[in-house]
């Protein structure tokens, strides 16, 4: 049973690993087309979404230092679109769930994280490295707050890219589990499979709130990191 759940990650072993690649291609640039395809004709529906991603991701980038970074609005944008889809991607069958896995969302986390922290030491180090310290604490401490900062600092692209994988993946484990007691019930109890098929489609409505919201806090806290880039 384990096994049979955990597999679900492992695209090596998952006898669909083919068709879910080029699923997986196939809705990406499908929804590329849809968001895009009427970008010179009148506001689609998908146009109007795609206005109101851009508004949010606007709005909270200009209550952090970040409205101060060039691109960084379309950055936000960019990553709150991608991580949506591939969330909602990972919930169809035979899909595999790319955004479960700590890789995945490391290689956003880690570069993203690192470039605002380049850029900060680019602009004015002085002010970087004083960040570091805060105000008001005794001089003996001063060594120690360093240090604690420099740590939290330095862990950020790993909670910030585990939060995501985390979640996504838990929430597949309890998909692949009430999947797989609704298959025993097929052949044991009609009713047991009718209300295992009740909660599978509530909990798939629920999945897809956390895909939302995992994205919006993913690209929320990057905007956050943002507040520790030094202005002139």
């Amino acid at each position: 049973m384990m096994l049979d759940i955990f597999s679900s990650f492992d695209p090596a072993i998952n006898s669909l690993n083919n068709i879910s690649a080029l699923s997986f291609w196939l809705l990406l640039t499908a929804s590329l087309i849809l968001f895009t395809g009427s970008m010179w004709c009148t506001p689609s529906p998908s146009d109007l979404v795609m206005f109101d991603i851009i508004n949010i991701m606007n709005s909270q980038s200009n209550r952090t230092s970040g409205k101060h970074i060039k691109g960084f609005n379309n950055i936000l944008v960019a990553l709150f679109t991608m991580i949506i889809m591939i969330n909602l991607m990972g919930l169809l069958p035979a899909v595999f769930s790319y955004s479960s896995h700590l890789l995945f969302t490391l290689t956003f986390g880690l570069p993203l994280w690192l470039t605002l922290i380049i850029s900060a030491i680019h602009y004015d180090t002085t002010t970087w490295a004083a960040s570091l310290l805060p105000g008001g604490a005794p001089d003996w401490l001063n060594p120690f707050l360093v240090l604690i900062e420099t740590v939290s600092i330095a862990v950020r692209p790993l909670t910030l890219s585990f939060r995501l994988a985390a979640n996504m993946s838990a929430g597949h484990i309890v998909l692949t589990l009430i999947g797989s007691y609704a298959a025993a019930a097929v052949f044991a109890s009609w009713s047991a499979l009718l209300l295992l098929f009740f909660i599978q489609v509530i909990y798939i409505m629920f999945e897809v709130g956390i895909c939302l919201i995992q994205a919006y806090i993913f690209c929320l806290l990057l905007s956050l990191y943002a507040d520790d880039h030094p202005l002139k």
